[in-house]
């Protein structure tokens, strides 16, 4: 990560933080008065093939102790009312501005992935995650609609687990190349801008 790009994150995460934090003390006690605790949902996720991190969102599913792996139709039944919600708004991550002001994160890359994922596929992971995971991306942008539309219909782990496997991780991952080779602010502001729009877009 460039100098200049680690201190576009700071600024405008801090900056954010303070716009956004009475939007965040809302989203927090509306999930804490509908769904009880706890209000934020902490997930390992890898910032490099060897370097783990825990990931903050807004918990939008009830809790099940035993859950793993990517999100399916499998886990519908789980997602809450408010979760509906912040997870079509995006809003779920915004939690994730912390994870950007400790240097976790950037707000444009590629996704975080899962550990399982990095050591599944080592060799795509380690040209992937040359670049700090991002809160929105390229592959994000592009690709977000359509692999929720793939895992949908799975209704076991095991499904989900072969579908992400199989159709989303190697397309991901050539978007992520993809904006690798053409990085830069301006590129950044781009994809932060349409994915604001989007968010913006769904609450109406």
């Amino acid at each position: 990560m460039t100098l200049g790009k680690r201190l576009f994150d700071i600024f405008f995460a801090l900056l954010l933080g303070m716009l956004l934090l009475p939007v965040m003390i809302v989203i927090a006690t509306l999930v804490l008065l509908r769904d009880g605790r706890p209000i934020l949902f902490r997930s390992e996720r890898m910032q490099t093939p060897e370097r783990a991190f825990q990931l903050i969102k807004f918990r939008t599913m009830t809790v099940n102790a035993a859950d793993h792996g990517v999100s399916g139709g499998n886990k519908d039944h789980r997602i809450t009312r408010t979760g509906a919600m912040l997870r079509r708004t995006r809003l779920d991550e915004l939690p994730q501005l912390w994870n950007i002001l400790k240097g976790d994160m950037s707000f444009v890359g590629p996704r975080p992935p899962l550990r399982l994922y990095v050591e599944r596929f080592p060799k795509l992971y380690a040209m992937v995650l040359r670049n700090r995971p991002g809160v929105t991306g390229l592959a994000s942008l592009v690709f977000h609609e359509h692999e929720a539309l793939l895992l949908a219909p799975c209704q076991s782990s095991e499904a989900t687990d072969a579908v992400y496997a199989r159709r989303c991780v190697p397309r991901k991952a050539r978007l992520d190349l993809i904006y690798q080779r053409n990085i830069s602010i301006c590129f950044d502001i781009k994809i932060i801008s349409k994915t604001l729009f989007g968010a913006v877009r769904k609450l109406f």
